[in-house]
């Protein structure tokens, strides 16, 4: 006779994230720990695994026959076709659920809504446990139109639904981060080179740009931000408008990477050094592009990895009937180059 798992908190049966709290890590290193993968110190990777044995965890994998209709397999859907966003949550999502051994089927729809309905009814088919669903914006999204009922949880851009479940990038929280190392280095005058007024990631940081200056004391360089478009073209062009409005300014606060790479260059053929002149902040972490950029982009990564952990692990014990519906927001990381 094989052994049951030992309860956990509450009587019930341990789940990865109890291995994390007892264990001091996050779950996302704990599936890192439990399935091989990951860069982990072998001292970490041995403490996750004797607290699950300890507490009697043990990965879906590991049991020997599986709840009636469970497949072990999700779907995700995304409307990112170049996967410049999608990557790096598929990638998070199966770190977290290799740990159990379901597979993801990866589904682009091209932003079609014709090919989403036409995906998730292939996905349905296959009889999948659940589904994520991600994209290229953050902008909220309506939610799917099922046939059939099968947990859901979006990433990136959340559902208008709040029952549902989402997660998404703190983009307020980016932008402060990014706005207080640029005081904290002694700038003062600074512009900030928006996206399209449109976009949700766009308005979302030029507002807390505007905010986390206004905390301290501080308006934009030029009055207000510099609306347009995500692209290094606009990068060269807004440099260009926020220096006739201020000549002065000493820093600039870019939307995304390749606005902030264009500004660098533009800053650059007007005569004016970077950082020494004029900072330069980034939004995304784009690493090809950062790395690209002269000199090297600080910018702000969106932890998209996590984003895709965390959305496995809220579907996971959404399959299991312990649903999270709401909007959880994880936290963004600056990271410090040469450019500010």
């Amino acid at each position: 006779m094989t052994a049951r798992p030992a309860p956990g908190p509450s009587g019930r049966t341990p789940t990865i994230r109890d291995v994390a709290a007892r264990a001091g890590v996050s779950p996302g290193t704990v599936s890192k720990a439990l399935n091989g993968r990951g860069r982990l110190r072998p001292e970490t990777r041995d403490l996750v695994r004797r607290v699950a044995d300890d507490l009697g965890f043990r990965p879906h994998h590991t049991v020997p026959a599986a709840p009636a209709g469970r497949t072990y397999t999700v779907g995700l859907l995304t409307t990112d076709s170049v996967g410049r966003f999608s990557l790096p949550v598929l990638l998070g999502a199966e770190d977290a659920l290799g740990a159990d051994r379901i597979s993801v089927f990866l589904s682009d729809t091209r932003g079609d809504r014709i090919r989403e309905r036409h995906y998730v009814r292939t996905l349905l088919e296959r009889r999948i446990d659940g589904l994520i669903v991600t994209g290229r914006r953050t902008d909220p999204r309506p939610p799917l139109d099922l046939p059939s009922p099968v947990p859901v949880v979006y990433a990136l851009g959340p559902s208008t639904d709040p029952d549902d479940i989402s997660v998404v990038p703190d983009d307020g929280d980016g932008a402060r981060q990014a706005v207080e190392h640029l005081l904290a280095t002694g700038r003062r005058r600074i512009a900030h080179l928006a996206g399209p007024p449109d976009h949700h990631a766009s308005t979302e940081r030029a507002e807390h740009v505007t905010l986390t200056l206004r905390a301290a004391g501080l308006d934009l360089a030029g009055g207000q931000p510099y609306f347009g478009a995500w692209s290094e073209a606009w990068g060269r062009q807004a440099t260009a408008i926020a220096l006739r409005a201020d000549p002065a300014l000493d820093a600039l606060c870019c939307a995304n990477d390749l606005i902030a790479r264009g500004a660098a260059d533009a800053l650059r053929e007007s005569g004016r050094r970077v950082p020494d002149d004029v900072a330069v902040v980034g939004y995304d972490n784009w690493e090809i592009m950062a790395a690209a950029t002269r000199p090297p982009l600080t910018t702000v990564d969106l932890n998209l990895e996590e984003l895709g952990r965390t959305a496995a692990l809220l579907l996971t014990e959404s399959i299991e009937g312990r649903p999270e519906p709401g909007v959880r927001r994880l936290p963004c990381r600056l990271v410090v180059r040469e450019s500010a």
